[in-house]
């Protein structure tokens, strides 16, 4: 269940936990079995952890903070979501990654922490990086004293292109997912550990109209639009996101309808080039993610799979159901035939 707030928890008298549903509702929901986590922080919010990772007293209290919240709630664990710890966040223009180069180490720090205050039973998973770029805090250095205190890591293969960019490719396609899940592995990360990530959502990007005709011949790889302030970092608007319970924005319906009857399949992700708006899509279908389920399963042993975000695939859910089907596959032990 996301998000709640990192910093509420430096508050050692807070008794409150805001949440948009209870866990007690979101059970009703779920099968008996299922465990129910909180999600704590999410993009941009980064400076509730950094307080409480300064000092050892800051990460004594925010674990314990998180300790009442799952104890009120009545929840299974939590799953940590300081995504870019050691810089590469939503302010990495504004404040330069030697500012947070302290993080790499207080990061293990904090986890240690939060697993010492909920203790052996509950859960604890962490959402990180899926670029190597962004990877500064998970290393075969740290990954030793990260490993111990996590269940598993959600690993974010997806949004693997992003405004940061400055040519064309998937955008969680299976090459670089598989990249991904490798870096982590080589790190010391356990493969039972490793989960990987499936986006149940659209991306969409403006590409350089003075390459279009490069970019007809050359889909992946084409030179990309200026997407995003290169002083402060700010989204010039010329990339997007939608999930597929959205209404489509109108100036993009047409190429929307076009990438959904005209995109290829390229053994690495979905993708539609529209030379006609200057348009380059990517994203997954329950084809592509039945696919890249089994083989990364089969290649590398991971423990799991997870998804952002359940409710973007309302209201036919027709990728959670390709996900499940992957799932059961390897669970039974048998070949998904769409892969040979």
């Amino acid at each position: 269940m996301a998000f709640m707030r990192s910093e509420i928890f430096n508050d050692p008298d807070r008794d409150d936990w805001p949440h948009f549903m209870t866990v007690e509702e979101a059970r009703t929901k779920f099968p008996k079995e299922t465990k129910i986590m909180v999600a704590i922080g999410g993009w941009g919010n980064e400076d509730g952890f950094r307080e409480a990772a300064r000092t050892q007293k800051g990460r004594r209290v925010w674990a314990e903070g998180v300790r009442k919240m799952v104890e009120s709630t009545g929840a299974d664990g939590v799953d940590i979501d300081w995504e870019y710890p050691g810089g590469n966040g939503e302010d990495y223009k504004r404040t330069p990654n030697s500012a947070h180069t302290w993080e790499i180490t207080a990061y293990p720090l904090l986890l240690s922490a939060l697993r010492i205050a909920l203790g052996p039973s509950k859960l604890i998973s962490a959402a990180v990086p899926g670029l190597s770029r962004d990877m500064l805090a998970f290393t075969p250095s740290t990954m030793p004293f990260i490993s111990p205190s996590v269940d598993f890591l959600n690993i974010m293969t997806y949004d693997l292109m992003n405004r940061r960019d400055n040519v064309t490719k998937h955008h969680t396609g299976f090459k670089s997912s598989l990249e991904a899940i490798d870096a982590y592995i080589a790190a010391g990360l356990e493969p039972s550990k490793a989960n990987l990530g499936l986006a149940f959502y659209v991306k969409w990007f403006k590409t350089d109209p003075a390459a279009r005709q490069k970019c007809k011949t050359h889909p992946i790889g084409c030179p990309a639009a200026l997407m995003e302030n290169p002083t402060t970092g700010a989204d010039l608007g010329k990339a997007g996101a939608f999930s597929w319970h959205d209404d489509v924005p109108t100036e993009l319906k047409a190429s929307f309808s076009k990438a959904l009857k005209g995109g290829l399949y390229d053994k690495d992700g979905y993708f539609y080039f529209d030379a006609e708006e200057d348009l380059f899509w990517s994203f997954d279908t329950p084809d592509a993610i039945r696919r890249k389920v089994s083989q990364i399963r089969k290649k590398r042993g991971i423990g799991g799979i997870f998804a952002w975000g359940l409710g973007e695939d309302a209201p036919e859910l027709k990728n959670l159901k390709a996900a499940n089907k992957a799932v059961q596959l390897w669970r039974d032990g048998r070949v998904d035939r769409s892969e040979l």
